[in-house]
């Protein structure tokens, strides 16, 4: 029994001297009271309140096209030039405030006629940790596919908007109350007629609501969960009549439902809206639109989709000779119109349609076919290809619905996080009825070629 003891006094030694060995060996680990340990102060001090970004976006496109654009005489109208956008943002945060200023500046190289500088961006976000918020200031709206409310950056003018939006988002839901007024300075003594501002509407009320529902609870093997999400819109918009010596405002509604379901290779996407009320020249609205997409993801390099849309259009649609009026009686306003929204997004990179106007000012509407497929055949470069066949919906007096076909091919290379260069390159074979109706060239071989440059580092960020 002693020898037993005496081992095991030996071994219970022979352990605590080489544990005193290595302690001597790093004296990091050795609590030293003139010096406290860095861990421990880091954890002693109080976690940062406030932050602080500093960045900037800085666009820069090229573009070169023949046809397409608008001219009386039909003449050639190639043309080429620069455009450019810089937006300058500085962004507060605590815990239950947030504020924004964005400054933009954008134009065209060496035009001092399209030059135009102005805040973007001034907000303050009030939120609460139950879900509530109150947003009040200018601010970018852009809700579900952007179709009808969107930022639209690619026109190089984003749309802000001068609102109060109040809201609850919690877990799966969503819900934005939104409201806006705007006048005109010289009115503030007296008068509320308001026309060429900011926004096109005087007044502006608006209610989204966003539910989104899990299809499963817990995805395998790192696939996404399959969502169905939803959402309702409704507004009414406070239009300026544009009728002589009627100061009066009028009122246009819209309303619908976008669809959503999300799951790790495919996607699906429908939306419908209705337009009531009236329009700025008091005629009656009576308008709609449908649009459906699906999307399937083969591999992680590439996904092809393809879709339709349809907008309503005004019946008895006259398209007028060169150099003629062409004056027809409407009682009723068919053309369906998303005012706010993103329009290059959807309807082909032209920007024939919902960006320009037609000749007579009413519109046949429009249907989209399109096919495309979007892949990355080698690192860091994506690429978009595109087919898409355009008709009117209206039918229309001694002319055939074709527009046209339209092609479209994009690149883009990412040389760095912050760094793209992308470029484009569109062509459309379009038809007599386009060429009556957009007043294209002759030939109507509409062919657009783009480059552009997008560098947006974000500068200066700091905690304290």
């Amino acid at each position: 029994m002693t020898r037993k003891l005496a081992l095991k006094f030996i071994v219970t030694v022979f352990i605590a001297a080489q544990t005193a060995t290595a302690l001597a060996a790093d004296k990091t680990m050795l609590p030293i009271e003139d010096e406290p340990n860095e861990a421990d102060s880091l954890a002693e001090r109080p976690a940062p309140e406030n932050e602080f970004t500093l960045n900037f976006d800085l666009l820069t496109r090229g573009e070169v096209r023949k046809g397409g654009l608008s001219s009386d005489d039909n003449s050639d109208d190639f043309a080429a030039f620069v455009v450019e956008r810089t937006l300058f943002g500085m962004q507060y945060d605590r815990k239950g405030l947030t504020s924004k200023v964005t400054a933009q500046h954008s134009g065209t190289w060496g035009s001092n006629e399209t030059n135009s500088f102005n805040i973007y961006e001034a907000w303050a976000n009030i939120h609460s940790s139950n879900g509530f918020f109150a947003k009040i200031g200018r601010q970018n709206l852009s809700y579900d596919d952007q179709r009808i409310f969107g930022a639209d950056n690619w026109a190089m003018t984003a749309i802000s908007h001068d609102a109060l939006k109040v809201g609850f988002e919690r877990a799966n839901h969503k819900i934005h109350l939104i409201g806006a007024f705007n006048q005109n300075i010289n009115n503030m003594n007296g008068g509320t007629f308001f026309k060429g501002g900011l926004q096109t509407y005087k007044a502006m009320e608006a209610a989204w609501y966003h539910y989104d529902l899990p299809l499963k609870k817990h995805g395998k093997d790192g696939k996404k969960i399959p969502t169905l999400g939803i959402s309702l819109l409704f507004t009414n918009l406070g239009l300026q009549t544009e009728n002589p010596g009627d100061s009066s405002t009028i009122q246009q509604q819209l309303a619908g439902t976008y669809v959503k379901y999300d799951s790790d290779r495919l996607t699906a996407e429908a939306a419908t809206y209705i337009q009531r009320g009236k329009e700025v020249n008091s005629l009656p609205v009576e308008a709609w639109m449908f649009s459906s997409k699906l999307s399937y993801r083969f591999y992680n390099q590439l996904n092809v989709y393809g879709g339709y849309d349809y907008l309503s259009g005004d019946k008895q649609f006259a398209v007028p000779r060169g150099g003629d009026i062409g004056l027809v009686h409407h009682d009723k306003v068919r053309g369906f119109s998303s005012i706010n929204g993103s329009h290059h997004k959807f309807y082909g990179a032209m920007d024939f349609f919902y960006v320009s106007t037609y000749v007579s000012g009413f519109t046949p509407g429009l249907q989209n076919v399109y096919i495309g497929f979007t892949g990355s055949p080698i690192k860091n470069i994506t690429a978009d290809v595109s087919y898409h066949y355009l008709a009117t919906a209206t039918k229309l007096e001694e002319r055939n619905q074709d527009l046209g076909q339209e092609i479209e091919l994009s690149l883009t290379y990412s040389l760095k996080k912050d760094i793209n260069i992308s470029a484009g390159y569109s062509y459309m074979s379009g038809t007599q009825t386009m060429e009556d109706l957009k007043r294209t060239s002759e030939d109507r071989a509409l062919r657009w070629g783009w480059i552009m440059l997008s560098v947006s580092p974000s500068v200066l960020k700091f905690k304290w």
